[in-house]
């Protein structure tokens, strides 16, 4: 049996518990109601990219007489449904296709040097992405705002690799295959009733990548490799289009 103090001290606890329980916890946030992107719009839009380059005689630090050329070709459409104001699922595709020629360069480190000569390099890979899309409006501004993307990705690659230097050509061909998790926030502004233009960076990643490689068609090899990325990556800033209808 609880003494009379006891059970004075126990209601007190009672009460004070369930003041607690009733009051609505506040941090100060002002929620806005406003409404960017209706539910029941979609999106469809992309990326694309292309570059070149062509290198004669060019040295940097200790690479010289550098002779290559080479391209970078990508490709990322995208479409997304919103199931909720402002509140997006959806899916994006890239592809992506590498060449690198190297007729000459050589490396020079005190009296070593290193010479390369007719090398050859293409590669691809593809990759298909679930995504998650919160739509954060500027205040009343039906013109920008702020979003954030959720990806999940899985996807692949293949690669060939020559090098002619020497007495015979040796060859390399590799298989890729990934699967990674990211998150990448950006800003949005709209050009007309319709059209806008997307500006994102890729902040944070868990990606997961295993390569199995055959050499001459006779040795094989293999590598894993994980990444956990915590940072802005001011290099993986990317520009898209995208049209709502």
């Amino acid at each position: 049996m609880l003494r009379p103090k006891n059970l004075i001290l126990a209601i007190l606890l009672a009460v004070f518990a369930a003041d607690v329980a009733a009051q609505r916890y506040d941090r100060g946030f002002e929620r806005n109601p406003s409404t960017f992107i209706e539910k029941g719009t979609w999106m469809v839009g992309g990326t694309v990219a292309y570059s070149t380059h062509s290198n004669d005689n060019y040295r940097f630090l200790i690479v010289e007489d550098i002779n290559s050329n080479g391209y970078r070709f990508s490709l990322s459409p995208v479409f997304c449904y919103m199931v909720r104001d402002n509140m997006g699922v959806g899916m994006r595709f890239s592809y992506g296709r590498n060449l690198l020629k190297v007729d000459s360069a050589n490396i020079s480190i005190d009296e070593i040097d290193i010479n390369v000569k007719d090398y050859y390099s293409l590669s691809h890979d593809y990759s298909m992405i679930a995504i998650y899309r919160n739509y954060i409006p500027l205040g009343d501004s039906k013109r920008f705002a702020l979003y954030n993307e959720m990806q999940f990705s899985i996807g692949g690659g293949q690669a060939k690799l020559i090098d002619g230097h020497g007495t015979s050509i040796v060859g390399t061909y590799e298989k890729t295959k990934s699967a990674s998790i990211g998150l990448s926030p950006g800003m949005i502004a709209f050009v007309n009733d319709r059209i806008a233009v997307e500006l994102n960076v890729g902040m944070l990643g868990l990606k997961y990548a295993q390569t199995d490689q055959i050499h001459n068609q006779v040795d094989t090899g293999s590598r894993r490799a994980s990444q956990i990325n915590f940072k802005v990556n001011i290099l993986a800033i990317g520009f898209g289009l995208a049209y709502y209808l």
